[in-house]
């Protein structure tokens, strides 16, 4: 799909939904409640310049004001872009269920299967994560990220995805947490809305006496690698085999979160600088990969 296709695509996407769920989380409270600039072109642009590849807001800024300034002939100074961007964060949550509902999730077996596992969003890393204060009021605080084998001040990207037969698996319960809270924490909170089907992940999700109760209250089986036990060195042959299997049926969400932070860049969040621009920043670029999904299905 050609670019002047794709903006066309988004932006009425946008004007679609803004005009219901989302523009009561964008109520205005002032004299200026329908200025030149609208909030659907303030959206648009960012999601735009996400989608093709533009990784801050000054570098969306400057992409649109160099090639696109016909298109949006009131586009204000960088620095009131950002502003009015910044006040529709509590926008992009609700934006990323809306761009979800475009993606076509085909049922490939009767039995649902889903995913849970968890990636960070990174403010800072390494030395400067226990001297970070960015949002740490609000939201964001140190926490460890073993795959890469490092300390970060930021959040977590909490995901819950159902898997698709040949495609990337398509969340269906997404949420920030401190980087510091346990998944299993943040699962808890979403464990009443699954009914049914498998629900996999990794060791940090293993708890023995809340699989039973899954199974016998939801009909849910919980599946996680076998944890060595206190003093354990190695695990038996049938407990390795078993964790080996489950590790190969999780491998589709990590191929998700390499997908989104290769085509929005999400886990690097260093330029960030307040809560709302967190969740700017983490929202906005989740949506923008879902929307991404939905028009190349």
């Amino acid at each position: 799909m050609d670019t002047a296709s794709t903006l066309v695509r988004i932006y009425l996407f946008i004007c679609r939904r803004y005009r219901g769920r989302l523009a009561a989380v964008a109520q205005r409270q002032s004299n200026n409640a329908d200025p030149d600039f609208t909030d659907e072109e303030v959206l648009t642009i960012y999601v735009f310049g996400l989608i093709k590849k533009r990784t801050t807001i000054s570098e969306i800024h400057e992409y649109v004001e160099d090639h696109f300034s016909d298109w949006f002939p009131d586009l204000p100074s960088y620095q009131s872009y950002n502003r009015r961007l910044n006040r529709l964060s509590a926008v992009f949550a609700p934006l990323v269920q809306e761009a979800l509902s475009e993606v076509s999730c085909q049922k490939t077996r009767k039995q649902v299967f889903r995913i849970a596992d968890s990636m960070p969003i990174m403010l800072a890393k390494g030395q400067r994560a226990s001297q970070a204060t960015v949002a740490s009021d609000r939201l964001a605080s140190v926490g460890y990220c073993s795959s890469k084998n490092t300390f970060f001040h930021g959040v977590k990207l909490h995901v819950v995805a159902r898997q698709r037969s040949g495609t990337l698996p398509l969340p269906q319960q997404a949420g920030l947490t401190p980087g510091s809270e346990n998944d299993l924490r943040a699962l808890r909170r979403v464990l009443p809305n699954i009914e049914g089907g498998i629900l996999c992940g990794d060791k940090a999700y293993c708890d023995g006496p809340l699989k039973e109760q899954l199974a016998e209250d939801q009909d849910l089986d919980l599946l996680t690698p076998v944890k060595k036990k206190k003093g354990q060195k190695t695990l038996c042959a049938a407990d390795t085999l078993y964790s080996e299997a489950v590790s190969r049926m999780r491998q589709p969400i990590e191929s998700l979160f390499n997908w989104i932070n290769e085509k929005t860049g999400i886990q690097q969040a260093s330029k960030v600088r307040s809560y709302q621009g967190l969740l700017v920043h983490a929202f906005g670029r989740l949506a923008a990969a879902m929307l991404l999904l939905a028009l190349n299905p």
